[in-house]
């Protein structure tokens, strides 16, 4: 089998680096199983693809701020005989906050992956607890180095614990040589030496040993603390040798600058190898726990030296069984009095590098390597089986979150749905606003009528409530309220009026009851002068959405009929205008909410049976699909430009969760009336655009909360969760429910009439 990494990769000075090149080796090594074509996509920290001299395994460079690189990356490996792909994770090697970037090449993968987690955080922002759900997602098995990490993985991140394989660090086969030619270099020639290797920076807590070295250096004048290592390419940008500069001041404060060398260089590992063979005692002094996997101290106990170390998490498990000493943070006193005890007595000393050793000998990279490759062959088997089974089923609904109102009970309170949210909770600065409310009305007779929830029927007259409440007296509607309940504007605009119809026309032909149902009518019908007055495209669209739905209850109401006929001339008209070329759309150019405009014409054809309002609605709808759904997931307009007749790339950000609702409806419609299951597919492909299945590969759709975030940003999810996305999410959930069930529906009346032809 051949295999694509993708990571971090030597010549740069990387532990990331190190263990790719490591793992390519050991399974590189069965020549028998791996391919030696197998290639390596290497993360570059660098705008420039020339800053290191890679060797030629390495095929493919990202930039890891250069979002096209990854997307070049993914298809570099779909198209390559690539069987599978591993992944090296740590979120500073790759780019866009905590490395969402790579989120989607791994999307567009067409290979079984298996990603190796290097850290697993235990309290993780919102944004880095996503990126690790979505990489497990898309992953046919997860690695992780220590038994800590599994536990975070299933209990924090709510990975399934049968997708998670524990794999520790891999360490070099070598052994220590009889000629050690570092026991003859002058930091170590007649000392007894403590050793510490590794990139320099201040969370290493190198300070605690210095600060242990005079009670030390007292019983033992003959000891070198040897640190080994250039400091972080991230601290010397930030601060240079600030750090290592005030450990040498330190050292001179409490007079053991002697007792300390400096070895400034990044070795291969034969020479490191060498130092951890020769030196007495290994010291990982690090400043707090966060750390579940250390590279360095794998390497100290595979090549069986005597190690104390702070109680990290990695560190309590790897030198458990008296296979090191473990002291307190910061604890300076403690670790010399560990120390001392140590080169006081050879025994004990001895003990410690003998139990390190044996234990090694299980974690060194030929047996690891094979256990990856039995992870690789297994990833693959089964990666086939699935793909076999893809496709038989449109809408999966177990991949779909669990119906919940929580959030919508959040931002609702007596008066209407809060209009915004700093994050989950309500903003209740900015009062409540009518398109909500209609949207928050549509939503509760779904749920009703799908769940019976009890929770919809309650919220359900509060939305009602409101939208009496901002209804002038000549009918027509105020859209702003403030929290106080003081009116903010005279008179709502155009879209928020035909919202407004469209609840109530959904309401009308929806209703759980009699009293709402007359209620309805009556506000509907006061608002009729109003809709000759409409001149704005979509407050038109919405306002038939919402006759049509009227008509539903009321088929026989030709003066409503009759405004329906009225309002298409105006939509028809402006494709007509602006039709020109390969150009397909109503306006010179595309905005907000696109899908309303083909929905409207759909609408007004299941009631008027007009061809010409079909035609221009699949017309408009296939444009708008073109511009929008024809890379496998959903990149609506981006309200940050829009896009434009005339020419000019379309705006990528600030998509809004409004515009995907409405390709949702606008699909679903479309199948009912055509029975064409490429529309289901495509409604489908939509309402994923919630749940990650979009340009960034995150969900907007936040798990804890049951809310919505309020678009996608470049630069990832907008974290507020307001009633307009929110409401969006959860119409577009419900509708794709209905959707599932009318697929059902089709196929098996589909199949019913194919057996009832092969029985003639």
């Amino acid at each position: 089998m051949k295999i694509a990494y993708i990571s971090s990769y030597p010549p740069r000075e990387c532990g990331i680096a190190t263990f790719n090149n490591n793992l390519l080796r050991a399974i590189g090594h069965d020549k028998a199983t791996v391919s030696e074509d197998s290639f390596v996509v290497a993360m570059n920290d660098s705008d420039s693809i020339n800053t290191y001299e890679y060797p030629k395994e390495v095929e493919y460079i990202i930039r890891q701020e250069n979002q096209k690189d990854y997307i070049r990356g993914a298809d570099y490996i779909n198209t390559s005989l690539a069987d599978a792909c591993i992944l090296e994770h740590e979120f500073g090697i790759f780019g866009g906050e905590c490395g969402v970037y790579i989120l989607p090449l791994l999307a567009r993968l067409k290979k079984p992956l298996i990603t190796i987690f290097h850290t697993i955080l235990k309290d993780p922002s919102y944004m880095q607890l996503t990126i690790i759900r979505e990489i497990a997602k898309h992953s046919s098995r997860i690695i992780v180095m220590s038994h800590r990490a599994v536990g975070f993985l299933t209990s924090i991140y709510g990975i399934d614990y049968s997708k998670i394989q524990l794999i520790e660090h891999g360490v070099p086969d070598l052994e220590a040589k009889r000629n050690n030619p570092v026991k003859q270099s002058l930091p170590f020639k007649n000392r007894r030496v403590l050793f510490t290797f590794g990139l320099i920076g201040r969370n290493k807590g190198l300070e605690t040993m210095i600060e242990a070295l005079p009670a030390i250096v007292k019983n033992h004048p003959d000891v070198m603390y040897v640190i080994l290592g250039t400091t972080h390419p991230g601290v010397i940008r930030n601060s240079g040798e600030e750090y290592r500069d005030s450990l040498k001041r330190l050292a001179q404060k409490l007079d053991v600058e002697r007792n300390l060398t400096f070895i400034n260089k990044f070795v291969s590992e034969e020479e490191l190898f060498d130092y951890l063979t020769a030196c007495d005692v290994y010291v990982t002094p690090y400043l707090n726990e966060a750390q579940i996997t250390s590279g360095t101290l794998s390497y100290a106990v595979g090549a069986g030296a005597a190690v104390v170390s702070t109680p990290y998490w990695h560190a309590q498990e790897l030198l458990a069984d008296n296979r090191g000493r473990l002291f307190d943070f910061r604890d300076a006193n403690a670790l010399a009095e560990n120390i001392n005890e140590l080169l006081d007595d050879n025994g004990k000393l001895k003990e410690l590098k003998a139990n390190a050793y044996e234990y090694g000998l299980h974690l060194r990279w030929p047996m690891t390597g094979q256990v990856f490759i039995d992870v690789l062959e297994e990833a693959i088997s089964k990666y086939l089986i699935e793909m076999e089974k893809a496709g038989k089923q449109i809408i999966d609904p177990d991949m779909m979150p669990a119906f919940s109102l929580a959030h919508i009970q959040r931002l609702t309170d007596d008066t209407g749905i809060v209009q915004h949210a700093k994050y989950g909770i309500p903003n209740l600065k900015e009062g409540y606003c009518l398109d909500d409310n209609a949207r928050a009305l549509i939503l509760a007779i779904l749920a009703y009528q799908q769940n019976k929830s009890k929770v919809a029927l309650d919220l359900l007259p509060i939305y009602l409530s409101y939208i009496q409440y901002m209804q002038l007296d000549n009918g027509n509607f105020r859209n702003f309220l403030s929290f106080n309940r003081n009116y903010l504007d005279e008179v709502g605009s155009e879209d928020s009026f035909g919202r407004t119809i469209w609840s109530l026309g959904y309401l009308i032909s929806n209703a759980p009851n009699n009293s709402y149902r007359e209620f309805g009518t009556d506000l509907f019908l006061k608002s009729v002068p109003h809709f000759r007055a409409l001149k704005h495209l979509r407050g038109i669209g919405n306002t038939m959405i919402g006759l049509s739905k009227y008509m539903e209850a009321h088929p026989y109401d030709e003066h409503i009929r009759a405004q329906m006929d009225m309002l298409v001339i105006p939509l028809k008209d402006a494709y007509k205008t602006n039709k020109i070329g390969s150009w397909h759309w109503f306006e010179e150019k595309m905005t907000y909410d696109n899908g309303i405009l083909p929905l409207a014409l759909f609408s007004y054809y299941e009631v008027s049976q007009d061809k010409e309002a079909l035609d221009i609605a699949l017309e408009s709808m296939e444009f708008l699909t073109q511009k929008t759904l024809i890379h496998g997931y959903l990149n609506p307009v981006g309200n940050d430009g829009w896009l434009y007749r005339d020419g000019g790339d379309m705006a990528l950000y600030d998509q809004q969760a409004i515009e995907t609702m409405a390709m949702v409806l606008m699909y679903f419609k479309a199948y009912l009336i055509t029975k064409d299951l490429v529309y289901i597919k495509q409604m489908n492909l939509s309402y994923q655009w919630f749940l990650g299945e979009n340009s960034l590969r995150v969900p907007l759709y936040d798990h804890e909360t049951k809310g919505c975030g309020d678009g996608l940003q470049e630069y990832g999810v907008n974290r507020n969760q307001g009633a307009e996305s929110t409401l969006a999410y959860w119409i577009s959930h419900l509708m794709v429910l209905q959707a599932l069930e009318s697929e059902y529906q089709y196929i098996q009346s589909s199949e019913l009439t194919a057996m009832q032809k092969e029985a003639i």
